[in-house]
């Protein structure tokens, strides 16, 4: 395993197709940066779940998940299941979030998530985003859609724990899922670990990189 740095991140783009994506696949990693960084930008965009509910907890969630970021969020309407049905609306809204920042880092779904709604966002993301380090997070469900990450972020033990917290304090519509529980969070980021020689870890897919050894 070798560890290399990304450079300073002061501007992060965070995506999910629905609210508590983007917490469950990199809250840990939000936590890490922000915390190292007070007062970076975090544009979110979260395609579903406006209006409601569950607009309120993704707020909160990740105002607890960005600590003293600058945090910019945006919660569309699109109805949950069926983003195919609404490409254009989805990729009007990544095109505007792409028009307001320049981010050093970006963190979205998997172009390989077996949740359409999922993989539907990555795509759009990948022609946005051309010249960024795109970070792709993965979400533990029933369709067994787990695959061989190329990148680790170590978590400590402490913000594994307070991400596991979070999780369940901010997004009590989720607690009746039987895969939404403290070891199935717990639990794939201590084998994540394992794979990067940490204790936890949240683990990333990575389509390209362009190297600057000389630099």
């Amino acid at each position: 395993m070798i560890g290399l740095s990304a450079g300073r991140a002061d501007r992060i783009v965070a995506v999910g197709a629905h609210c508590d994506d983007i917490a469950i696949g990199a809250g840990g990693t939000l936590l890490t940066l922000c915390r190292a960084r007070p007062g970076v930008r975090v544009d979110a965009l979260v395609l579903s779940g406006g209006g409601g509910e569950r607009k309120q907890e993704e707020r909160a969630a990740l105002a607890a998940f960005c600590p003293a970021a600058d945090l910019r969020l945006t919660v569309l309407k699109l109805p949950d299941g069926r983003m195919p049905a609404h490409w254009e609306e989805a990729k009007a809204a990544v095109e505007e979030l792409r028009e307001r920042t320049e981010p050093d880092l970006v963190l979205a779904p998997r172009t390989d998530d077996a949740h359409q709604d999922h993989r539907g966002l990555a795509k759009l993301m990948t022609t946005a985003f051309r010249d960024h380090l795109v970070l792709r997070y993965e979400i533990v469900k029933w369709d067994g859609d787990l695959g061989r990450p190329s990148a680790y972020q170590p978590l400590t033990p402490e913000v594994a724990e307070e991400k596991v917290r979070l999780l369940q304090e901010h997004y009590p519509s989720q607690r009746h899922r039987p895969w939404y529980d403290r070891e199935a969070f717990l639990g794939l980021a201590r084998i994540r670990g394992i794979e990067c020689h940490a204790r936890y870890a949240e683990a990333f897919d990575v389509a390209k990189l362009t190297l600057n050894l000389g630099g």
